[in-house]
């Protein structure tokens, strides 16, 4: 999860959206709370109708998020037009309709990146990088991460104005 929320603010995700199952708040959910409070960013999160938009909030209180989140309730599918620019999402394939966001996600064409998590769980075929794949300006890499995690970066997502980077190692 760490990977993820350091994913998101390294590349200065200004929008970021998760599209859950059925679990409610989760490590993800608070890394990307996290990640879009270090970048002054904005993360929607997609509950299930069962969870309590409330309750969600009070978890992230404690860690003083509860104001870098918004929890909405509803079919993303429906509510996600509204959206524009998505720099970073996250769709578990737990979730019925999850193909059909591919085609209505309105991603920043100057770059952004999709995760895909659960793809053991996916019953309906392909994945977002799998359907992309080929394309001019499209990686896509699976990874054995939890229940299998797919992550496909679109576009330019780096600033080559920094170039830089700084690695620590613990012993």
């Amino acid at each position: 999860m760490e990977f993820l929320s350091a994913l998101a603010a390294g590349n200065q995700a200004k929008l970021m959206l998760q599209v859950l199952s059925n679990e409610g708040v989760n490590p993800l959910t608070m890394a990307l709370t996290v990640a879009a409070k270090h970048c002054r960013g904005w993360f929607v999160c997609f509950l299930d109708q069962e969870q309590d938009i409330e309750d969600c909030k009070s978890q992230l209180s404690c860690y003083d998020l509860e104001d870098a989140v918004e929890f909405m309730h509803g079919n993303p599918c429906e509510v996600i037009t509204q959206s524009k620019n998505i720099d970073f999402a996250v769709i578990d394939c737990k979730f019925k309709d999850y193909l059909r966001l591919f085609q209505i996600i309105d991603l920043n064409r100057r770059g952004s990146i999709v995760v895909l998590t659960n793809l053991v769980r996916k019953e309906n075929g392909a994945g977002f990088g799998e359907v992309l794949r080929g394309k001019r300006g499209i990686e896509c890499v699976t990874l054995s991460i939890g229940e299998g995690m797919e992550l496909t970066r679109i576009g330019v997502t780096c600033n080559h104005e920094n170039k830089r980077f700084h690695v620590t190692y613990e012993n």
